[in-house]
């Protein structure tokens, strides 16, 4: 399997698409307690386009699980490292949730490597206090199984849960097996994030799309963060949480359009 050395850290990636090709990059980023996987339902499209790199983000999936706490300057540096790794000078970005508010640090913080910009189902700051630190504790005290009734509600509506078991086992399955304390960091990472001062700077063309009956980044957060970028577009799905996996061939239109467009 192939991993980078990136920030003390062994960063899994998979690389889908014309690889040999001049096609332009896409970076996929995962959501809290998924990994490379939930971008599946992207690869046969987003790869006729380009050349596609997916990772798992710290503490999720196949990448290590330094001790933490976490910070966003760390996870935007992983993206910058395995840029820099594999040889990448720029590259369009897209991210859900956790990846998404990584977007928005990677935007503000290194326009001279972000192309254009797709941050779905998230906000410059998403969750409080309240939120993050008892999720930490139960993830370190208790272990993931103790909060997957909880959070896979809120990642798909019940219409979706409903008719598509075998796609809620699938995310169920990685969610639970989500390193507990690579998991804990992460809150911990979302707690301290506050990017409302920075997207503003943001200079990449942006798209943000958000999903109608999403609690945990809202449609007014998205509408928000789109409006405090220049010239930001906003789309919402009707979908919750996980837009790319509940509204798939949606998500795909809306992300390939934007991406292809003439600047």
């Amino acid at each position: 399997m192939p991993y980078a050395a990136v920030n003390d850290t062994q960063l899994f990636y998979r690389v889908d698409g014309a690889e040999n090709t001049n096609a332009p990059w896409l970076v996929l980023s995962n959501s809290l307690g998924s990994d490379v996987s939930m971008w599946t339902p992207q690869l046969v499209e987003f790869s006729k386009h380009f050349r596609v790199l997916r990772y798992d983000t710290r503490g999720h999936g196949h990448s290590a699980a330094p001790k933490g706490p976490y910070t966003i300057e760390q996870l935007t540096g992983d993206v910058i490292g395995l840029l820099d790794h594999l040889g990448i000078a720029r590259a369009h970005f897209c991210g859900v949730s956790m990846g998404g508010l990584t977007g928005v640090g990677l935007g503000a913080r290194f326009a001279s490597r972000i192309d254009r910009l797709v941050l779905c189902n998230t906000a410059a700051k998403i969750g409080s206090p309240q939120v993050w630190e008892p999720r930490a504790a139960k993830a370190r005290n208790e272990g993931m199984l103790a909060l997957a009734d909880a959070v896979l509600p809120r990642w798909f509506t019940a219409e979706f849960m409903e008719r598509n078991p075998l796609v809620i086992a699938q995310a169920r399955d990685v969610f639970v097996h989500t390193d507990k304390d690579g998991y804990a960091a992460n809150c911990d990472a979302l707690n301290a994030a506050d990017l409302r001062g920075e997207a503003a700077s943001i200079q990449a063309p942006t798209l943000v799309i958000s999903g109608t009956h999403d609690l945990a980044a809202t449609p007014a957060q998205g509408r928000e963060l789109a409006e405090s970028v220049q010239g930001g577009r906003y789309v919402e799905l009707n979908a919750s949480h996980i837009s790319n996996v509940e509204l798939t061939d949606e998500f795909n239109k809306v992300v390939l359009n934007f991406l292809l467009e003439s600047k």
